[in-house]
């Protein structure tokens, strides 16, 4: 019985080994750059060649002037995110689900939807010359106020919330298709109960639908917890400067830096490992908790 069920599924096994191989090729084969992160890496000896130094590149790390603040605006900015990230696009949720035009609430979607499919190469052009504090229509809309210009991309002070904004203003609509979707299963009824205990639609959604959206909630909160290391680099990277360095450098920028453009590979292998290891343990957790409190299991 079991060999007829192993032949019967060998296409889709064979479906699986073009994912595999590619996985295996750009995943797991360059882990051995893993050990640059112990090594002085001289280009003309190699990754193997190479002296090897045990872990001062990890003690040249954490003796660096600016790690803790960098750890910092890496927190900050990704804890941000993902509490921004979970409010906005369950708020849009809820507002189109009271849409009752299908037209109108398919065009919202469709607009909504549209920047994420953007990169950050053509938004942070955009957004540099809309935030612009001289020529931007934002600054220019708070002159014709009487209020005074705000250098966004250039003030430690409104740049964290500068990212924040962007990221969300980008990913909002597109992260709230699990949200629209968790609407669906709600089961109508209640609504009708509801009805027939006389909640109007703001009683209906503080107790039948908020209540049926906190699990999904929950979740994808519980989820976004193995990314707390994953500021954005490719929105960063494209809207800071030097003058923000303070409140927007983060691990990635950081590698960025020190392994391309000061060419210390052993010291940006060994911020890169640091943070693939803090990570690998905060998806653990965040696995665990997901499994704990909202019974959801990969396998």
């Amino acid at each position: 019985m079991d060999n007829r069920r192993f032949l019967r599924e060998i296409p889709f096994h064979l479906m699986l080994l073009p994912g595999i191989l590619i996985v295996l090729v750009y995943n797991y084969i360059p882990m051995a750059g893993i050990v640059v992160a112990f090594k002085r890496f001289v280009p003309s000896k190699g990754m193997f060649g190479s002296p090897w130094i045990g872990w001062d590149n990890f003690q040249y790390l954490l003796n660096m002037p600016d790690i803790y603040q960098v750890l910092w605006n890496t927190i900050y900015i990704s804890l941000m995110k993902i509490i921004a990230g979970v409010i906005a696009p369950v708020l849009f949720a809820l507002l189109l689900n009271e849409a009752r035009n299908r037209l109108v609430k398919r065009s919202v979607q469709t607009i909504v939807y549209f920047p994420h499919f953007l990169s950050w190469i053509i938004l942070g052009g955009i957004f540099i010359d809309i935030l612009s504090p001289s020529t931007g229509i934002v600054n220019h809309f708070l002159t014709w106020l009487g209020l005074d210009p705000i250098y966004f991309l250039g003030h430690n002070s409104w740049f964290p919330v500068t990212l924040v904004g962007t990221e969300v203003w980008k990913g909002f609509g597109y992260g709230s298709i699990v949200y629209l979707a968790a609407l669906t299963g709600i089961n109508p009824t209640l609504y009708e109960a509801a009805v027939m205990d006389g909640a109007g639609r703001w009683k209906q959604t503080l107790h039948v639908t908020l209540p049926g959206l906190i699990p999904m909630i929950m979740l994808m909160t519980i989820l976004s917890l193995g990314n707390v290391l994953n500021a954005g680099f490719d929105q960063v990277f494209n809207l800071y400067s030097p003058q923000v360095y303070q409140s927007g450098d983060i691990i990635d920028t950081l590698v960025y830096r020190i392994g391309v453009q000061d060419a210390q590979y052993g010291v940006a292998t060994a911020v890169g490992l640091f943070k693939s290891v803090v990570s690998f343990l905060f998806i653990g957790i965040s696995y665990g908790l997901a499994t704990r409190y909202s019974d959801y299991r990969i396998f």
